[in-house]
């Protein structure tokens, strides 16, 4: 073998040094053979029962193995931190970086050539492919896929009806007896969401910037496919391997911008935003804010799924998967970008077929004209907000009203439902210090639950603000990610009820109607309500890490360290 493998640093060593490497490799019953002219394969594994989603790794990493062994790679499994959306406190995005930096160091510091990721529930795919972009070595991404699609009393139902269910409960129109029927029809198999929420959205992600196979995206994890899937991948490391295929050959800025695209073409969540931002700083890659609007404009949302629109996941997959929706985007993508089979992902997509163009519509017969993520400008976001134009109001995409602020989510909660707060469908919620430094952790709370009595009206949407995150299985005219946040005291941490607030998507502005000055003495006599950094990895964590414009890294870990070790402890 031609290309010098890494591995060969531990188990190639003369003396006591490769004595005790292999010998304690040795006692888990590996013949010598197996550490001396093989690609040593790590299969870093997200498992967890505490991560619902990727509940079926187990079973998944066996199959990534058995093509590993069939390629003449050896398989080496290992776990990482896992983050699961559904249970982690205060917020899953607090640890992805937490996350990365075990993965990063998990894989520099031990005896591996190639490395797939197994990954599925939101965080655990940025923060896998964050953490082995600052290492560089050739690396597969093996999606866990998506659930089967829920039922509940003859319909289709998936996470996006989750939000749905809140309203109709909190109106008195769904018993707490019907929301546990609900509840048991929800979640019918292994996987993650069904809908284009954050975790599907990743999936779609590292297909489109070619660290997948073609299909990853979207075949449903209970679905045999998947496994053939995870085979074929661990095939494909030690391809890889053998071809010294690294991260950064397939992560161009080409890639990126093919991933914006496809983004837009789908309806992606918008934490897609502040993931790829973190991907691109690891690997070197710039990529700024404005990018996501440039990228996004005149590409049509193809895919009709909820939250958008109607269809699931495991619909997409029958239509014809990912590779059907790049093939309606053709004359759109950098077709020469190479992928982790060494093909481009333009032959990567060639044969595809839409067999179902409900599901995948044509860019010449778009499901909806508008997609995509668009940025906003003004003094409310001087670096920026973000607002998923296909899951808003169309009456809302042009809207002044008066803004009704909560402080922090605490606030939101205890007010929200009281009836001396002023406000009306014509009102902006604001809802402050939810971001990064704020919460900390940025939640997913974005997408404010309207009041009681504004419900009980019929009203279904109004405009909503905050710092934080939505989740991307919400929908609504939901305002995020406004940078600077409130904790970093830039105008949007002294917006106040009653101010005049304009919202205009076409124009790319979002504006308070307050002057410059008052803004100013507004700030001057501000106060952070923040909390303080405690210890541990919370204090760091608020110490460094970097606005949602940025992507929400940690500023020390931008870049890579490549694969290297430079020193030995024997």
């Amino acid at each position: 073998m031609e290309q010098k493998l890494r591995s060969k640093g531990w188990f190639g060593r003369k003396g006591k040094d490769g004595f005790i490497y292999r010998a304690w490799m040795k006692k888990q019953g590996i013949p010598t053979y197996e550490l001396t002219d093989k690609p040593i394969i790590g299969i870093c594994n997200t498992w967890s029962e505490l991560t619902p989603c990727n509940s079926h790794f187990r079973e998944l990493a066996e199959c990534v193995k058995r093509g590993v062994l069939e390629a003449g790679g050896y398989p080496v499994e290992f776990p990482v931190m896992s983050l699961g959306e559904t249970l982690i406190k205060p917020t899953a995005m607090l640890y992805r970086n937490l996350a990365s930096m075990d993965v990063e160091e998990s894989i520099r510091a031990n005896p591996m050539d190639g490395v797939v990721l197994l990954c599925g529930c939101d965080k655990t795919t940025p923060s896998l492919v964050m953490g082995a972009g600052s290492v560089n070595l050739p690396t597969i991404v093996v999606s866990g896929g998506p659930m089967l699609t829920g039922k509940h009393r003859g319909a289709s139902i998936g996470t996006s009806d989750v939000w749905r269910f809140s309203e109709a409960y909190r109106q008195g129109k769904m018993t707490e007896e019907e929301l546990t029927l609900a509840e048991a029809g929800l979640c019918r198999s292994d996987g993650h969401c069904a809908v284009m929420g954050t975790a599907s959205t990743m999936a779609c992600m590292v297909e489109a910037l070619g660290l997948s196979l073609p299909g990853n995206a979207a075949i449903p994890a209970s679905d045999s496919a998947r496994k053939v899937m995870a085979h074929l991948s661990g095939c494909e490391i030690v391809k890889m391997v053998e071809e010294n295929r690294c991260m950064s050959d397939v992560l161009t800025r080409q890639a990126f911008e093919n991933s914006i695209m496809v983004n837009a073409a789908i309806g992606g969540s918008t934490n897609f935003v502040v993931h790829l931002l973190a991907i691109a700083g690891r690997i070197g890659v710039e990529l700024n804010l404005e990018d996501f609007d440039k990228y996004s404009a005149g590409i049509p949302l193809l895919a009709n799924l909820q939250p958008s629109g109607e269809f699931f996941m495991e619909d997409l997959y029958y239509a014809g998967g990912l590779p059907a929706v790049m093939k309606s985007l053709e004359g759109k993508l950098n077709n020469s970008c190479i992928t982790v089979n060494g093909k481009t992902i333009q032959e990567n997509y060639n044969e595809a077929c839409c067999f179902n163009e409900r599901v995948i519509a044509t860019a010449d017969a778009p499901f909806n004209p508008t997609s995509g993520i668009i940025v906003l400008k003004g003094n409310l976001c001087e670096d920026g907000a973000i607002i998923k134009p296909s899951a808003a109001s169309a009456h809302l995409m042009k809207h002044t009203g008066k803004a009704v602020v909560f402080e922090d989510i605490e606030d939101y909660k205890a007010r929200v439902d009281d009836e001396s707060v002023e406000i009306d469908e014509n009102s902006v919620m604001v809802l402050k210090n939810v971001g990064p430094k704020g919460y900390p952790g940025m939640p997913e709370v974005g997408n404010m639950g309207l009041p009681a009595r504004l419900l009980a009206k019929g009203i279904t949407d109004m405009v909503r603000i905050s710092d934080g995150r939505m989740s991307g299985t919400g929908f609504g005219t939901v305002v995020l990610h406004a940078s600077p946040e409130a904790a970093a005291g830039g105008n949007f941490a002294v917006v106040q009820t009653g101010d005049i607030i304009e919202l205009d998507v076409h124009q790319r502005l979002l504006q308070v109607h307050v002057s410059d000055e008052e803004l100013a003495a507004r700030k001057k006599a501000w106060k952070s309500i923040a909390k303080k950094p405690g210890r541990g990895y919370v204090h760091l964590y608020i110490n460094h890490v970097e606005q949602a414009s940025k992507g929400a890294d940690l500023d020390f870990l931008k870049g890579g360290s490549g694969s290297e070790v430079t020193r030995d402890s024997h």
